[in-house]
């Protein structure tokens, strides 16, 4: 177990050669740390320049500090940050001189784990940080500082005040067994209880969209050889990225590439194309390609325009609708381009040409538009709860669910305040209002040391 009494340290930004690195170090020792280096302690939060010296009086390097006294510092306690030149060699000698006076490496995610125990940071907040560290887009950045300034601890904090008042009543009823619960009360109850599923399920269904923002929207290109997929992507991506020719079946195995349009980033799959076999390696091509559908969040379907509107393998089409599907009509360039008019799922058809790139900007557009329809606003806020959010959800779900059952079926009452007592445990696992060393050794050990 951590001690949260020793004066730790680290750098504070990655490996490598750069302009400035900074090296962090927080604890009791902070401000006597500060003194040796800099001849007396710097009021808080004020910049001052100095020769960093080791414990021998040699110089290491010209640099500059801010003390930061607790509880108003990141961590809760007192805290020395030291910007210094960013050569590795320069931050490993102050990093060696820091633990030769006393301070000991910070653990993966330390110095927000004590920010989280010292109650600087509510748990979902703390979680907010690596997102925002991570985070590859628009939509993922606005998501991890809306975490990060509370909107999800609010949610919960209005679950949790209702749940709590629920649980409050039928207790009374467990301490005094012979008022039985009146009629009136039970409506109330199961109304309130109703409401508690209804909003963890609303919140559980916003999980799929984080996934989407911690991971990338996976779009997987799909359709019949030679209509152009491969092409398809070179061009969105803006370069050569995947082998073209004229040849059907280029493409036997998947490609994957990286792409931000608009607010989201996009994880791109090029698949083999869908046509009858002609080997067992292109067949099992096809059946990669099946895989990558149902694995896949968007679908660009790509569909040759010279040529009549080809039926995907009955797999694959069940997949697509009007809510995940471009279909991108390519070949707008040839003279016997004939624009499909739709589908019979209603997927309406993009002209578009891979080689001249006309209808681009329509194609991004539209993609740009069905990454904006996975998102689902709760209240005055867009969230998107992380997995480890979603399942603890899931099983506070449950919990109201049972008891909404029982109030129905008129179990006891100390079945129905066991079954939210489970879903209050679910909850408080989220916020950190349980102290449950486990979750916290998993969930700070995924941080970068430093931070």
């Amino acid at each position: 177990m951590l001690s949260s009494t020793d004066t730790i340290a680290a750098p504070a930004t990655p490996t490598g050669v750069s302009a400035i690195a900074l090296v962090r170090a927080s604890g009791p020792r902070a401000g006597e740390l500060a003194r040796e280096i800099f001849g007396a302690t710097p009021l808080p939060r004020t910049a001052v320049h100095g020769d960093f010296r080791d414990r021998h009086g040699a110089i290491v390097d010209d640099v500059v500090g801010v003390f930061f006294a607790g509880p108003n510092s990141y961590t809760g306690e007192d805290t020395l940050e030291i910007s210094c030149h960013g050569n590795p060699f320069i931050v490993r000698k102050i990093m060696d001189d820091l633990v030769a006076r006393g301070c000991r490496w910070a653990e993966p995610g330390e110095f927000t784990r004590r920010a989280f125990l010292n109650g600087r940071l509510e748990l979902t907040q703390a979680e907010a940080v690596m997102d925002l560290l991570h985070a590859r887009s628009e939509a993922a950045l606005e998501a991890a500082n809306r975490q990060l300034r509370g909107a999800l601890g609010r949610h919960l904090a209005r679950l949790t005040a209702k749940l709590v008042d629920v649980l409050a009543r039928l207790e009374a009823y467990i301490d005094f067994p012979e008022e039985d619960l009146p009629p009136e009360d039970r409506d109330f109850v199961l109304r309130e209880i109703d409401d508690l599923a209804s909003e963890t399920a609303r919140l559980v269904a916003t999980g799929h969209y984080g996934e989407m923002l911690r991971h990338g929207i996976r779009t997987v290109i799909v359709g019949e050889t030679n209509a152009g997929k491969s092409s398809v992507l070179n061009r969105l991506l803006g370069e050569n990225r995947v082998l073209v020719s004229p040849e059907p079946g280029t493409t036997r195995d998947y490609i994957e590439a990286e792409w931000v349009v608009g607010r989201h980033w996009l994880r791109l799959v090029d698949t083999a194309g869908f046509r009858e076999p002609g080997s067992e390696i292109e067949q099992m091509g096809m059946e990669k390609s099946l895989e990558q559908i149902g694995q896949a969040d968007l679908f660009l379907w790509v569909v040759d325009g010279t040529r009549p509107l080809p039926l995907l393998p009955p797999a694959a089409a069940k997949c697509l609708n009007q809510k995940n599907t471009v279909l991108v009509a390519n070949k707008s360039d040839l003279p016997s381009y004939r624009a499909p008019t739709g589908t019979k799922e209603n997927i309406p058809a993009i002209k578009f040409s891979a080689k001249t790139g006309d209808g681009l900007d329509d194609l991004m557009k539209r993609i740009e538009q069905l990454s904006e329809g996975f998102a689902l606003a709760i209240g005055e806020d867009q969230l998107a709860v992380s997995a480890r959010h979603a399942e603890a959800l899931a099983r506070a779900h449950k919990g109201f669910q049972d008891a909404a059952i029982g109030m129905k079926e008129k179990k006891p009452i100390e079945l129905l305040a066991s079954d939210l007592r489970e879903s209050m445990a679910a909850i408080g696992e989220i916020s950190g209002k349980l102290d449950n060393e486990r979750i916290l050794d998993r969930l700070f050990a995924s941080f970068c040391i430093g931070k």
